[in-house]
């Protein structure tokens, strides 16, 4: 069963005693868990934490069979449990636990994991699932859209008294990926920022989080359009907040591939689902492609071919050379910005 809030909200009314809420991502069945929690703490029960992954049997026992201090049934909560670690028989004990106790009412979370954009759980986590299924409300949380995602946001940014300018939450996506605890945090950041107005794309330029794999994407977008004073620049910054060099350059060949692959996608009519595929990548992929595809346009194969091999010199050179890898990669942005502009 797929997650609903208005179905959660029935479950809820309805006095379930059991929630299971499992995604790939943790944020993703933490918003859902605080929630449910939310309305189950509003008579302010007695709550049981048993931390995960692999709360044993007895204490799962133990705290379903405790009675309310207040007469009421205790709430247990057992955040990212992980039925893997457990044995056969210790999860079949937990499943006829979860179905006999009468004093307490459980939240879980799980984590599974994602291939090719879907759940694949394994053979115990199959076992748990079914047994949730049938007890109460188990759930699995898709990742939201990319429109979701920025709907989110600006809701993020409305809750902490700020807006987002035309395209800036778009850029802060791009930056932070579907990481919803980090882009939570990032939106509260940019709001303060902004004197809790305006966040506009040059604020989310200025604070957003500093990752290697979007500030090089920066840089390749910088030398593809001609601007490789403002690339250097960038390498600069990097290197002043004292990213490795050899760090960077890997950063860069990723940037790279990224742009080779979906390159060869394209003459092949292939989608970016397939290149996904076809390449084994995995989470927000989405993101990074999409961002990639209008770059690699500008490009052709033996463009990106001599842009590697400028990339794979450079990390050669880094780890054998005694030259300053300053200067080593400053020499190497004005090969790429040269190899990019070939016909």
């Amino acid at each position: 069963m797929l997650y609903s809030e208005k179905e959660l909200e029935k479950r809820l009314q309805s006095g379930c005693a059991l929630y299971y809420f499992y995604a790939s991502d943790e944020a993703l069945v933490h918003a859902a868990a605080q929630k449910a929690l939310k309305y189950l703490n509003r008579d302010d029960p007695e709550t049981t934490v048993l931390d995960g992954p692999t709360p044993s049997v007895e204490e799962i026992v133990l705290a379903a069979g405790t009675i309310s201090f207040f007469g009421g049934k205790r709430l247990v909560l057992m955040p990212l449990i992980r039925p893997s670690t457990y044995s056969d028989k210790d999860l079949q004990e937990l499943c006829d636990t979860l179905a006999d106790t009468e004093n307490a009412i459980f939240v879980m979370t799980g984590v599974v994991e994602e291939v090719y954009g879907k759940l694949r759980p394994g053979k115990r986590e199959q076992k748990l699932i079914g047994c949730c299924e049938k007890l109460g409300y188990c759930v699995q949380i898709n990742r939201p859209t990319g429109a979701a995602l920025q709907a989110m946001a600006r809701d993020w940014a409305k809750q902490a008294g700020a807006a987002f300018a035309p395209g800036a939450e778009a850029a802060l996506l791009v930056r932070c990926g579907e990481d919803q605890f980090l882009l939570k945090n990032e939106i509260e950041k940019l709001a303060a920022l902004s004197g809790y107005g305006a966040i506009t794309q040059q604020m989310v330029g200025q604070l957003g989080t500093v990752t290697l794999d979007a500030d090089t994407f920066d840089m390749v977008k910088l030398l593809t359009g001609g601007q490789t004073d403002k690339a250097q620049q960038k390498l600069k910054t990097l290197l002043a907040l004292q990213n490795d060099p050899i760090m960077i350059t890997g950063a860069l060949i990723s940037n790279y591939l990224d742009l080779y692959r979906v390159l060869l996608g394209r003459r092949s009519r292939r989608s970016l689902g397939d290149v996904a595929k076809d390449f084994g990548y995995k989470g927000n992929w989405s993101y990074r492609l999409n961002a990639t595809e209008k770059t690699a346009a500008r490009f052709n194969r033996n463009q990106l071919e001599s842009c590697l091999r400028i990339l794979q010199q450079l990390d050669t050179d880094l780890k054998s050379s005694k030259l300053d890898a300053d200067l080593l990669m400053q020499k190497a942005l004005c090969e790429l910005a040269l190899a990019g502009r070939k016909a």
